[in-house]
């Protein structure tokens, strides 16, 4: 008999990145959870009751708030290859790495895509945003809200206005942001948006929340298409339908609503993770967990700045959960890094395309937005960067974050 390896045992890790993050303890213990049957009545009314929760974190009162089964990207194409005919015209304003990936999507999905792009490290003015809605004339915007690669926060709160006003739909990824920054669907006239877990929310990479306003819900069950399978007398079956089976929004919607559509196996035990971010952060209160981490995530700035380094992007629009931190000139980035993980068992980030090698990110997001995980990531940071000969202030970056602290009562 072949050798087998031992059970799983991760080593113990601070995941201090701009995500995955360290899951809140109890959303792990939930996953935990026995399985049941796909249309067990306690599965079904744990399906109910997780809509219902996340239409809170939403801000919404959409009936289509469900999870999609699969990584913040599976959320996103769900939604886009759904809300998205072949020829559409698709406005997709970039200011990272994540607005070339929803170009890239609405690509795929055969729409004519049109750009705008900022340099990274800045966030669209609303006056641009209208400009190119007026020229382009799309049927979606598609926009990220906090975009990782540069840290930036796209304020969103006019663009749903001038959307409707020009008869677009408006899209948002907001993986990176929902939970620890604001955010309101209904009150900013968004009609779709798609996140992930494993950021500000807490818990692991693996389900996809999504709502959908009656508009785009109307847009989505005039592409709908039940396949043949289990297709019934007078089911829909659109010309136009849409092109992609296990992302097909009309059908998961059936599975989510009453007449539970067997569509796919839901993921058990990612709805029980889903639950319990939901429930977690909901019961610490949605305005208390995004003063959390405005609170730690200045803290983090502080510190980094209490160091001597210099932040990246225009802080005014930072998103609170990740700041992105240029790299002195005098070490090696991807070494820094290597042995905060080796020596202290903590993880921060490097970016991507123009900033690859140019700046780390560093999260304090979900379970890790607290004063324990600030502090010893800036002590750790500060060891390993006067070990490689960085002119570092001895001290510096604990002390400017608990002057933060001090200064906020915390």
């Amino acid at each position: 008999m072949s050798h087998l390896p031992g059970p799983i045992d991760p080593p113990a890790r601070l995941l201090m990145g701009p995500g995955p993050i360290s899951a809140y303890p109890s959303v792990l213990r939930a996953m935990g959870a026995p399985l049941v049957g796909q249309y067990d009545p306690f599965m079904t009314a744990t399906m109910t009751e997780t809509q219902e929760l996340y239409r809170q974190v939403w801000g919404t009162a959409n009936d289509a708030t469900l999870l999609i089964d699969g990584t913040s990207r599976a959320g996103i194409e769900a939604a886009m290859v759904s809300l998205i005919r072949p020829g559409d015209r698709v406005l997709v304003p970039v200011f990272g790495r994540f607005g070339h990936l929803l170009a890239e999507i609405a690509e795929r999905a055969l729409a004519e895509v049109h750009t705008i792009e900022v340099p990274w490290g800045q966030v669209f003015p609303v006056s641009t945003i209208r400009e190119a809605i007026e020229r382009v004339k799309p049927h979606l915007v598609a926009c990220v809200q906090g975009d990782t690669s540069t840290t930036m926060l796209q304020p969103l709160e006019e663009i749903g206005e001038i959307c409707r006003a020009h008869g677009a739909l408006f899209y948002t990824d907001a993986t990176a942001s929902l939970g620890g920054n604001p955010f309101e669907m209904d009150a900013w006239g968004l009609d779709a948006a798609t996140a992930g877990l494993q950021k500000c929310l807490g818990g692991p990479s693996g389900s996809a929340p999504l709502s959908l306003s009656d508009r785009a819900v109307e847009v989505v069950r005039s592409r709908a298409r039940v396949e043949a399978g289990i297709r019934e007398e007078g089911d829909a079956s659109a010309s136009d339908f849409i092109r992609s089976n296990y992302f097909d929004l009309a059908m998961i919607l059936d599975y989510w609503g009453p007449r539970r559509l067997n569509h796919h196996t839901e993921a058990t035990t990612m709805l029980y993770g889903a639950r319990e971010c939901a429930r977690v952060l909901l019961l610490e209160g949605r305005e208390e967990v995004i003063a959390r981490h405005h609170l730690h995530g200045d803290a983090m700035l502080a510190g980094v700045e209490g160091l001597g380094l210099t932040v990246f992007g225009d802080v005014a629009h930072k998103m609170t959960n990740v700041v992105a931190v240029e790299i002195p000139d005098a070490v090696v980035g991807d070494a820094v890094r290597s042995e905060l993980l080796s020596d202290f068992g903590i993880e921060i980030g490097t970016s991507f395309g123009p900033l690859h090698g140019r700046v780390w990110r560093i999260g304090t997001m979900g379970y890790n937005a607290r004063t324990d995980a600030v502090l010893t990531t800036l002590a750790a940071l500060e060891a390993v960067l006067r070990r490689h000969g960085a002119a570092v202030a001895s001290g510096g970056g604990v002390e400017a974050a608990q002057g933060v602290y001090a200064g906020a009562g915390a």
